[in-house]
């Protein structure tokens, strides 16, 4: 993952690094990179690749505005937070599907609590997401999850490889997970279709044997009509 950073305050720039610095050393990511500019020409010649972008307004020469525009044209899904002092812009920055609009000076939890938001983006866009336990966090390919289980207030990740255990509730994995592909068979239950093995009117078993999940019988109906459509999108 790049991040750049484009501010023509050395300080801001020195901030914003710090603050993601130490956010990713509190959800133990270490594979990044974080690069600066003072102005926005320097960064339109980063021909490198832009997942996040943070950008000052008012700077010489391009302002952030208009930087925020020319990344926009390049079709890449970058997220990009514009990051000033003045709120007169943030009718254009809006306008542009910026991903957040930040006020200096940076309160550092509301910046974590943005930087979440923009991981759970990311990943999602490139076919991934993070699970974050106790221990730490891994990023998984979505593909790889059987199916979630919630027993009382612990929440697993079934996996093909391993079992983790979430901090997060069976509600936050039910919003974040495609509804194209995941399936709630039970209130305990969110099931991967692409890992069905076989069903009946009670349980839903994966492939492999690895795990099973209850399917109450309101849900058999609506159940069956999912996967077979899944299956027939899947050619």
């Amino acid at each position: 993952m790049r991040i750049l950073i484009c501010d023509d305050d050395a300080l801001m720039r020195e901030q914003i690094q710090h603050y993601i610095e130490i956010y990713f050393k509190s959800i133990d990511k270490k594979d990044f990179e974080i690069v600066s500019y003072p102005n926005g020409e320097s960064l339109l010649e980063d021909k490198g690749e832009k997942d996040i972008v943070f950008l000052d307004i008012e700077m010489p020469g391009k302002d952030g505005i208009c930087l925020a525009s020319e990344l926009k044209n390049t079709g890449n899904n970058i997220i990009i937070f514009v990051v000033t002092a003045y709120m007169e812009y943030l009718d254009d920055a809006m306008r542009l599907h910026v991903f957040r609009y930040m006020s200096k000076p940076l309160e550092r939890q509301r910046f974590f609590r943005n930087m979440r938001d923009a991981l759970e983006q990311y990943y999602s866009r490139e076919g991934e997401i993070p699970v974050e336990t106790k221990e730490g966090v891994y990023t998984l390919p979505v593909s790889s999850i059987l199916v979630i289980e919630a027993q009382g207030k612990k929440v697993t990740v079934h996996t093909e490889k391993k079992d983790f255990i979430s901090v997060h509730t069976m509600q936050y994995w039910q919003e974040r997970l495609p509804k194209n592909i995941f399936f709630q068979t039970h209130r305990s239950f969110l099931v991967n279709m692409r890992h069905v093995a076989e069903f009946d009117h009670t349980l839903v078993h994966m492939a492999g044997g690895t795990c099973q999940a209850y399917l109450t019988k309101r849900k058999y109906r609506a159940f069956k009509d999912a996967y077979l459509l899944y299956m027939e999108s899947r050619g």
